[in-house]
């Protein structure tokens, strides 16, 4: 994990806000000690001493919006679930962190899993919810022990159970491990897999806010999403809405990886550049150059070196023509053949797929074989219209956002490297190949033979 380090007033490092990783590096960071010395379940006791509808409107008008990908307004969110209808309201939290390249969420619960157990004491307070779940992708059995533990202390201590705090409300948190499924990361999926049913999207209408986990009103959140409310809370929607800019305020952990000097979580206010990130980070590995990189994970359109100062909020990734996603910002140098990656992220997505809809389950499966083709030398001209065409087909025409994200890369690869496509086609193979290209022989290159 890279945390803000100490810095002076005039240091490039004054862009970052240390607030939910503020205390990362201490021992112990994990446990309720630790985040109790840090004004722990103080956004809390604020929270209660608020009616349930002032602390939605308080969350809403901070400006938080959801950090799992879309950018939804979580107070919005909230906000729909409707009052008064006789049926039990439930909070799910959606830690099945499964996108290439993203790597926040896993951190936050390893280092700090109380700012999220705080996060969502609060936001049941506000939709009136008596039980929540946190669905974690079960691979990560360290994460998924720590967050036992922290359940535990939160009940030991009077956060979670009955009449928390004193004020008679009651909050049950069940965590629910997953198989590790990456289509249980889009919400519906996510909730029939709560439900002990195959994880595949829902056809919506109805929305999970009127008709979610077990068929009642349902808020299905991101783990910094929740885990930012306390701060709120606790320091002010003023403060948060400093940081940032007007449409996208507060802060947010950026996942820096890939061909970088300093690889690891950089929590800053929306809007900083990744340009402002490498200068911090040390830059692209000594001898290299950027050449293409992801702002939200490989479900995002690539973005080139051109893009290097392009406010890292929702707005300006949008005018970009990319996603801001979860901010998992993969870096790749010239080293990298892009068709090579594309097809590895195609690969996978072909995998992923819960085969529900015909665009999605059939489409990434011919990218796949063609891609495969083209990369190996076997391609035709042709091939690069048809691939286009069959991302068009998956484009907007899928149950769920997997068919977007495979086409993503597809479309955008296309628009910026098309010409080394082509390169793949007339020269029978790829140009990046360690046996006959001068790209891996290259002086300037400390380690030829790690590839991307």
């Amino acid at each position: 994990m890279t945390m803000a380090p100490e810095v002076s007033e005039t240091s490039p490092e004054k862009l970052l806000a240390p607030v939910l990783s503020a205390f990362w590096d201490e021992p112990g960071s994990w446990t309720l000690e630790t985040y109790l010395r840090h004004d722990g379940y103080a956004g809390l006791r604020k929270a209660l001493a608020m009616t349930p509808d002032e602390v939605i409107a308080y969350v809403k008008d901070s400006g938080l919006r959801g950090r799992g990908g879309a950018g939804f307004p979580t107070g919005m969110k909230w906000q729909f679930i409707p009052q008064g209808d006789g049926k039990p309201h439930y909070l799910v939290v959606n830690a099945d962190e499964s996108e290439p390249g993203t790597c926040k969420d896993i951190p936050l619960l390893f280092a700090n899993p109380h700012a999220l157990i705080e996060g969502m004491v609060i936001a049941c307070y506000a939709i009136r919810s008596e039980h929540a779940f946190i669905y974690l992708r079960g691979e990560t059995v360290p994460v998924l022990r720590r967050l036992h533990l922290a359940v535990r202390e939160a009940y030991a201590a009077g956060y979670l159970g009955r009449d928390i705090l004193g004020s008679g409300i009651n909050l049950d948190v069940t965590v629910h491990a997953g198989a590790g499924a990456y289509i249980c990361g889009e919400e519906t999926a996510l909730l029939d897999s709560l439900e002990g049913r195959r994880g595949q999207p829902r056809l919506r209408p109805p929305f999970p806010a009127v008709a979610g986990l077990y068929a009642c009103p349902t808020v299905v959140n991101n783990v910094e999403s929740i885990a930012s409310v306390p701060a709120i809370l606790g320091r002010g929607k003023e403060w948060f809405r400093s940081m940032g800019s007007e449409k996208s305020p507060g802060f947010t952990l950026y996942s820096l990886s890939g061909h970088v000097a300093g690889p690891g979580q950089y929590e800053a206010p929306l809007g900083i550049t990744l340009r402002q990130l490498l200068g911090m980070s040390g830059g692209m590995r000594p001898g290299h150059r950027l050449k293409f990189w992801t702002p939200g994970g490989s479900s995002t359109p690539i973005l080139t070196e051109e893009h290097l100062d392009v406010p890292l909020d929702y707005e300006g990734v949008g005018a970009a023509g990319s996603m801001l996603g979860t901010k998992a910002l993969q870096c790749f140098d010239e080293t990298t053949c892009v068709v090579r990656a594309v097809t590895r992220w195609t690969e996978f997505y072909a995998h992923e797929s819960c085969g529900k809809c015909t665009p999605c389950r059939e489409g990434t499966y011919w990218l796949v074989q063609l891609l495969r083709d083209i990369e190996a030398g076997k391609g035709r001209m042709a091939d690069l219209d048809k691939i286009n065409d069959i991302a068009d087909n998956i484009n907007g025409k899928s149950f769920c956002a997997l068919g977007d994200g495979a086409a993503s890369p597809i479309f955008s690869s296309l628009k910026y490297f098309r010409a080394e496509y082509e390169e793949h086609i007339r020269g029978k193979g790829c140009p990046f190949d360690p046996a006959k290209s001068t790209v891996w022989a290259d002086r300037t290159n400390p380690h030829p033979e790690v590839r991307a």
